[in-house]
């Protein structure tokens, strides 16, 4: 498995989820490159083989097409699991490719560095995105998370539906969906409470109506809208002052990436609402639990995702969801959340205010979300991961 890709967010949320089940399946050996750090938090497996290195995401790349076939070979592995976006070229083994990064294919994301003028990164997205496309023609299947990244990857392949299930098809490799999933014990498990420091931000918002967003400061989460939607919010809930409760901080340097915020944090001064807005910082994910349990609604205003593991993590604490207007929430939320469209201030605020002012319409979100969130599984992906695996080989051995 090359998670070497696997540094913050989305990644490393895949891997401290699935690493542990394949430790666990009998008779399965598994080697696993990864970066710095994240050995330690699977020591205790005595199955598991890892390669740690550390290098720039460049470098990485590199390192992926020429050296990792070798490590391939040295593991004596029958299968390959690329899970960063990106496959090896020449792969000794049916390979795996695990696709959840949107912003290659979103049109949005592009027209939103343009607005804030990173042409720089607009270059670099645009170069990585034709890797990430070659990279579906070279993995013998490719793997979303979520049926509606799938259909949006086929669309920026031009693949009908129809042609990537036809086994003759050559205009591409097939596309699969295995949603990602949940773990509610464990995600659950670690007692260690908050930093005291955190503690003393969130007791200070006494009874504020607290509206929780979980996320690394980057541009597709579209924080500016949320932000946006605060002074509306003023008004619109009954008297009852309002919260926004951040897990990073609007300041340059603190934010994992090179997305700067200080377009965000002017935003926030500008529009007179830095009482709003709390910034938490970075909270350790198996600590992230304790937050869900003291916010209120969980918003979600991205404009491009994959999956969206905090809606569920949000769902599965009770929290009733307000979130962006797209094909993907719908998918992993379906009844257990109200939707706005994407870029409207408005909107959101009307559909905050709408759960703040109606407890009925608050409990049956919580109840539905609860009830949707104990559908998905890790252990069902791991199943179906394995299933895929075993598929290749037995196609290759035919």
């Amino acid at each position: 498995m090359n998670s070497l890709s696997a540094s913050a967010g989305g990644g490393l949320t895949y891997v401290r989820n699935v690493i542990p089940l394949l430790a666990a399946v009998s008779g399965l050996q598994v080697t696993v490159a990864v970066g710095p750090g994240l050995r330690d938090e699977f020591s205790r497996f005595d199955n598991l083989n890892f390669v740690e290195l550390a290098m720039p995401s460049m470098r990485r790349f590199w390192y992926e097409q020429v050296s990792l076939p070798g490590l391939v070979r040295r593991s004596r592995a029958d299968i390959l699991v690329s899970i960063g976006n990106f496959a090896v070229r020449n792969s000794p083994v049916p390979q795996i490719l695990l696709s959840r990064n949107s912003i290659y294919t979103s049109p949005d994301f592009y027209r939103d560095l343009r607005s804030r003028r990173e042409y720089r990164m607009w270059l670099d997205t645009r170069m990585r995105a034709v890797f990430a496309r070659k990279s579906i023609d070279w993995a013998d299947v490719t793997v979303a998370p979520s049926e509606a990244f799938a259909a949006e990857l086929r669309r920026w392949l031009g693949v009908s539906r129809e042609e990537n299930n036809n086994e003759g098809n050559s205009r591409g490799k097939k596309i699969r969906v295995i949603h990602h999933g949940f773990d509610r014990e464990a995600f659950t498990r670690d007692s260690t409470p908050l930093a005291a420091e955190v503690e003393e931000k969130l007791r200070a918002t006494g009874d504020s109506l607290k509206l929780l967003f979980v996320s690394h400061y980057n541009y597709y989460r579209n924080f500016e809208t949320l932000i946006r939607a605060l002074p509306l919010l003023r008004n619109r809930c009954g008297g009852r002052k309002v919260k926004l409760l951040l897990t990073c901080k609007l300041t340059s340097g603190a934010n994992p990436g090179e997305y700067r915020p200080e377009t965000a944090a002017k935003l926030v001064r500008d529009l007179g609402v830095s009482d709003m807005v709390v910034e938490l910082g970075a909270i350790r994910y198996n600590q992230l639990h304790h937050l869900y349990r003291r916010g209120d609604i969980y918003v979600s205003p991205a404009y491009t995702e994959t999956f969206a593991h905090p809606l569920l993590e949000a769902m599965a604490s009770g929290l009733p969801v307000v979130a962006s207007d797209l094909p993907v929430h719908r998918e992993i939320c379906e009844a257990a959340a109200l939707y706005f469209s994407c870029f409207s201030a408005d909107e959101l605020a009307g559909r905050v205010a709408e759960i703040a002012l109606s407890a009925d319409k608050a409990r049956r979100l919580s109840d539905c979300g609860l009830i949707r969130s104990a559908e998905f599984s890790w252990k069902k992906h791991v199943d179906g991961l394995l299933l895929l695996a075993e598929s290749l080989l037995a196609k290759r051995a035919s």
